[in-house]
């Protein structure tokens, strides 16, 4: 199999260096822990379509990373791209909302199971801190409950007390419990009885650097119940998860009902919108709140996000992606014991988890994503992975032909094995 040069990738990180801090910044981004080797990575991207990213040199990627999530019917799917350009031409960001974020929000509350209204944004991160906003306001406490593991945004209360900029304020309320572990939440509730303003969790446990894990058998029912004998918020973190799973929220699928849900990425297909949802007791409080951004009106990611959604409905969208993952995951399963590896495919299959069990320095990981990636199969080392609707069964058949490849190469390095 070809090898990938990335030579005119290079030149554009030495020229990104120069004006922009590390260059690229974010997940892929050098800086950021070398998810993966950085020999093996174009950096920067030149075209997409469908399933698959094009780099400066001319390399067409199989692209299991989908933008981190937001790609979820194809790149320039056509449906959704026509109802943006349709409401470009009429307007976009104006003084006033155009009447496509009162369809948006209808859509949306028709559609998921929890929400009696949509609070409309940018980015993930906008919504999960306006629900913290929200518990906080409503319950009139301070203290957060956050499952270890967890990933909800970049705004100082996410963090940890030891990472750069952030101060011991930021982060003084936050408790911290394993997940799956409803005995040890129960006693930080009795340990901090009437403080808890809100428990935040993605619907799984979906963090890096490990094997995602589904909630265990009644977990989310009796956090459920924890929160309203004691009331506390609770916040469904979906923005990753999201129409992955469930249209109807990844709530409705594991059996219970939020308070707040947090959605992004997917939600129009790569088009620039997040949105809060929830129940109506707390609708007042979103409404006493001083909380906005310059973009947050425009309309023409609320028409792509209409288009998204009921193109998801039509094509029965998170069945039709677990399918196209399942057999992708069996693939590779079986692709990396032909070669004596024991490759760990956990979490959902729309939303799935790579992990060489074979290794725990991670290091054999590394590598055999790296000999991937040099072959045009756009993985990452260390974070779950996103199915889309554009993916075809050609393209899952050469992943696993160069995911085999890739394993043979790992072998021969490592033949003691």
């Amino acid at each position: 199999m070809k090898i990938n040069d990335y030579s005119k990738s290079r030149e554009a990180y030495l020229r990104a260096c120069k004006v922009i801090p590390s260059g690229i910044y974010g997940h892929q981004g050098p800086a950021e822990g070398c998810y993966t080797p950085i020999e093996a990575w174009p950096m920067f991207s030149s075209r997409a379509e469908g399933s698959y990213f094009w780099d400066l040199d001319g390399n067409r990627m199989i692209d299991y990373m989908c933008g981190y999530g937001p790609n979820i019917l194809g790149y320039h799917d056509p449906d959704v791209d026509e109802a943006a350009r349709k409401q470009r031409a009429l307007e976009d960001c104006v003084t006033v909302p155009s009447t496509k974020m009162i369809d948006f929000a209808e859509l949306l509350v028709d559609t998921v199971a929890c929400a009696d209204w949509a609070f409309f944004a940018k980015n993930g991160n906008d919504v999960t801190t306006l629900a913290i906003m929200t518990a906080r306001a409503y319950t009139h406490r301070k203290k957060i409950v956050f499952f270890k593991g967890y990933y909800h945004g970049v705004s100082p209360w996410t963090q940890k007390m030891d990472y750069a900029g952030v101060l011991e304020e930021d982060v003084m309320h936050n408790l911290y419990v394993d997940w799956n572990d409803f005995d040890a939440l129960a006693e930080l509730f009795d340990q901090y009885k009437g403080e808890i303003a809100a428990v935040i969790g993605q619907p799984y446990m979906h963090g890096n650097f490990k094997d995602n894990e589904l909630p265990a058998d009644g977990f989310w029912q009796k956090v459920r119940k924890l929160c309203t004998d004691n009331g506390t918020v609770l916040i469904v973190d979906d923005v990753r998860a999201g129409w992955r799973i469930d249209l109807a929220g990844s709530d409705h699928y594991f059996g219970f009902k939020a308070d707040l849900i947090c959605f992004c990425k997917a939600l129009a297909n790569g088009y620039n919108v997040s949105a809060l949802c929830g129940q109506d007791f707390l609708k007042n409080t979103v409404s006493g709140m001083s909380y906005t951004g310059s973009y947050w009106l425009s309309a023409v990611p609320f028409a792509a996000g209409i288009a998204c959604i009921e193109k998801m409905k039509k094509l029965d969208l998170p069945r039709v992606l677990n399918e196209k993952g399942k057999k992708l995951g069996d693939g590779l399963i079986e692709a990396g014991k032909k070669y004596g590896f024991d490759l760990h495919v956990s979490g959902m299959p729309s939303l799935f988890y790579l992990r060489l069990a074979d290794d725990p320095s991670l290091m054999l990981h590394q590598e055999w994503i790296a000999e991937c990636v040099k072959r045009g199969v756009f993985f990452t080392t260390h974070h779950n992975h996103f199915i889309n609707y554009a993916l075809s069964d050609a393209d899952i058949a050469e992943t696993i032909a160069v995911a085999e490849e890739a394993f043979s190469v790992v072998r021969a390095r490592h033949p003691e094995g």
